[in-house]
This record gives structure tokens, sequence and C-alpha cells, in this order.
């Protein structure tokens, strides 16, 4: 629908398509014609819509064009309009319209002004070297931190509005100069053809990013640090931001990312590579230790040794339940405390996951529902699980498989279990990436940076698992 020059018959077309009561018609002269702004209160920053955009227009002459009009306006954000449509598309993303009487083009100005958190040091991937900046919710205040760490050319933004709702706010930021153009072209138009109600956070672009949508494993990274963002682009990876969501995906994704913390770069590398091995103890704790020591109970008591043996049989002598059922339960019990310290209001929830975990756990004993041992075992494996929080949802599933199937066919179980496992991963691959990779395939260049890790000096080429266009990273004359 055309804008009409009878102003009147502007604004009731605007009233009919948006209709709504926080949406706010202000009147005012542009010399001696009518004009309206059009707006949404909450989120429109009034001070400066009344001294950059109403006060010039009232000084301006009206028998000036639209477009010598919008010169008036002390704004970069200023852009003129054609239908009604156009402008209430403007309107709700937060601009503000001027619809001006005698005029067949209205004005519009962004003058958004959104409630958003402040940047501050976010509260996954917390560390004790390094920066302590994190995304928040806003796009464009993502945007500015990228641009503060990436001062380059080569960076590029490629913008998109995602929901047919919402008109959720997507970046796609990368090196044009690193990442692969077939990898940057494969992500576009994925975006491009998303069609979805609304995005409400940065976990529905991933989820529709992911390959293979049943997989078990992720498929996508992510982080709320802006320095872990420009690493990964460095890298030659693609990133891609959000608004709402603090959270930044990005691809392509190798599962010995998430063994890679940012402090790991920034302390010794004797110390990063202590750590990276006590993450993967930790890992393989966290899912195998509840299952094997099921198995070994079940099927395989001659492996324990003979004092522990003892301890064993004394504290389970009196439990009524078999020992794949005391871990299932005790594991459950595990689960219950975790969710509902999660949900729970904070301090409430702190409280409720000490007291339970003492209270019920020390009563169950007591009462002879479950043994000591198996307490300890899943309070190990508890622990263990958040080594790396981003796999918590992962190895929770693979453990409960775990102990399945070793209380079913013990270690003979585990093994085959196991080796499916690592079948299935080296068989992946993410957007043309070896998931495993540097392992499987074996890349000698990308064993700079896995479980082992080399000196910053000595990692003078990209990771050539990922395919970048650039392969040196750094030189050093001797």
């Amino acid at each position: 629908m055309k804008i009409n020059e009878n102003l009147s018959y502007s604004v009731n077309a605007v009233k009919a398509i948006l209709g709504s009561d926080d949406v706010i018609f202000f009147d005012f002269l542009v010399g001696d014609n009518n004009a309206t702004a059009v707006y949404i209160d909450s989120i429109t920053d009034k001070e400066t819509m009344g001294l950059e955009l109403i006060a010039p227009l009232r000084k301006a002459n009206p028998d000036f064009s639209v477009k010598k009009l919008a010169k008036c306006i002390n704004l970069s954000s200023v852009t003129i309009k054609q239908t009604i449509n156009e402008c209430c598309d403007e309107i709700l993303t937060g601009k503000t319209v001027v619809l001006l009487d005698g005029k067949i083009k209205a004005i519009s100005v962004d003058l958004k002004k959104f409630e958003v958190r402040a940047i501050s040091e976010p509260p996954t991937g917390l560390s004790i070297k390094g920066p302590r900046n994190g995304f928040n919710e806003s796009i464009k205040s993502n945007l500015s931190l990228v641009r503060r760490y990436i001062k380059s050319t080569d960076l590029k933004v490629e913008n998109f509005q995602i929901g047919r709702y919402t008109k959720t706010d997507v970046s796609l930021v990368y090196i044009s100069t690193i990442a692969n153009d077939n990898l940057v072209q494969k992500i576009r138009k994925k975006l491009e053809k998303i069609d979805i109600d609304g995005i409400p956070d940065s976990s529905y672009i991933a989820k529709i990013l992911n390959e293979r949508k049943t997989s078990l494993f992720k498929q996508t990274g992510s982080t709320e640090r802006p320095d872990v963002l420009m690493e990964r682009l460095l890298e030659g990876r693609v990133g891609i931001l959000v608004d709402g969501s603090p959270f930044v995906i990005t691809l392509p994704y190798l599962m010995l990312e998430d063994l890679q913390a940012s402090e790991d770069y920034y302390v010794s590398t004797y110390r990063a590579n202590l750590v990276r091995s006590l993450r993967i103890i930790a890992i393989l704790f966290s899912i195998f230790l509840p299952g094997a020591f099921v198995a070994v109970q079940l099927f395989h008591l001659q492996l324990i040794p003979l004092n522990f043996l003892l301890t064993i049989v004394n504290s389970i002598k009196e439990i009524p339940l078999s020992p794949s059922v005391e871990m299932f339960f005790v594991l459950m019990i595990f689960e219950i405390l975790n969710e509902t310290s999660v949900r729970m209001p904070k301090y409430v929830g702190m409280a409720l996951a000490v007291v339970g975990a003492l209270v019920l756990g020390e009563t169950a004993v007591n009462a002879g529902i479950v043994s000591t041992p198996a307490i300890l075992i899943m309070a190990l494996s508890g622990i263990s699980i958040y080594a790396i929080p981003e796999l918590v949802e992962t190895t929770s599933v693979l453990r409960l498989i775990c102990l399945i199937i070793s209380g079913s066919l013990g270690a003979y179980g585990i093994v085959l279990f196991i080796a499916f496992i690592a079948c299935y991963l080296c068989s992946m691959d993410n957007y043309g990436v070896p998931y495993f990779a540097p392992y499987a395939p074996l890349i000698a260049n990308d064993l700079q940076d896995g479980v082992y890790m080399n000196n910053v000096i000595g990692m003078q080429y990209r990771p050539k698992s990922i395919g970048s266009k650039n392969e040196r990273r750094q030189r050093f004359s001797k």
C-alpha cells in the first residue's frame, strides 16, 4: 500500500495494521504543515527524538522534498520509505517513522533504546587470567566487542532478520581472508532459508544449523567470551550472533574445542597440558565410573583388590537392591537434586543442594537403601561431569546409557559401548571438517593444539582441518 498525500489516510492505514496501545502517534508541525511521528513507546529514545528529530523538522521549510527534509535531521540512520507496509516494519523494529502531509514518502529514523545488561564477566568460562568482559543480550554491544578485538577491514558482518513474528536480528561474522568461502556460503544459505515463527535464543539457530538433527553430540560451538570468538575467527571459523542471546555460535565445531579453555593460552604450557589431562580423566570418570563399578560388582569381582572387596561386601550385605538398581537409584537422586537446585531461587537452591545431598544421602545409607561406596562413586562422577560444562548434556545421557549396558553385559558391554562411540565420532563430519580431528584422520600439523598444547610461539600454522584460506598464522625471524 502506497503512502497517501492525505496525512489522515496514511495514519489510519498504519493504525489499522498495527492496532496496539503502545504505538504512539505524535502530531507536530513542519513549518505550517501537519506531520505525525509514529513509534513504540517502550523501545524509543524519546529525548533524542525530541532534540534530534522533532526540533529540526519544526524549523524546516515545509516546501522541501522529503529527501531534503531528511537531511535536516542530524542523525546517521535516516532512510526514506515509500509504502505503508515498509513503515510498519520499521516501527516494529523500534524505529520512528514520520508521516508528512502532502508527501507520498515517509522518513524513518533509528531511535531504538533497549534496556540491556551491562558488559560484565560471563558466568560461564571464568578464568583467573585473561579478559573479564563478556557478551550480553544486545547484538550491537556484542558486535562492538568483536570490532574492538579485530580491527581489520577483512572482518565482514552480514545481517539477517529471522522469524516471521520476532524479526530477530542475526549477524554472520567472519574474516574474509581466512574463512573458507564454501563454508561461509553454505552457512549463509542455511540462514536465508530459515522459516520459523521466532528466535528467542541462539540455541534455536544452532539446532537448525546442525547437519545431523538426531545426534546426541554437539555440532555447534558456543561462547560468551569475545576473546574466544576472536581466536576461533582467526582460525577460520564463522561466528553467528543473535540479538537477545549472550551466546555466540561458532562453526565448524570440533569435539576437542570444549577441551580447550581460554585460560590455557594465558598460563604456562605445562600448566595448560596438566589441566587438559585432568579434564579428560574427569570426563572419563563421569561417563564410565558408575557403570564400571556396577559391572565389577556383578560380573568381575576378581578384579577388585581383596581389602576393597571386603569393604564393599560389608557395606552391601544388607542392601535390598541389586548393584545396578542401587546405582540407578542414586543417579536419579543426584539428577533430581541438580535440577531442583538450578530451578529454585538462587539462595534456596544452594541450601537445597547442600542439605539434600548431606541429609538425604546420610539418611539413605543409615536406612540401608544404598551403600556408602555407591554414594562415593556417584559423587565422584557428579563432580567430574562439570569439568567440561559445555558437555554436561551429552555426558549425562552417556553415563545413563553406560550404566544400563554395564548392568546387563558387564565389562564386555562397556568395551562395545566405547567402540561404538569411537566409530561414530570418527565417522562424523561437521560442515566438511572431521568431527574428531586431528586424531581421526590424523593431521600432524593440528596436533600442536590437541590434547597436548604446544607453546604459542610454536603454533605458526592455523588448523588444517578447518580448511582456512590462509594457513600461515605467524612468522618468527631468527
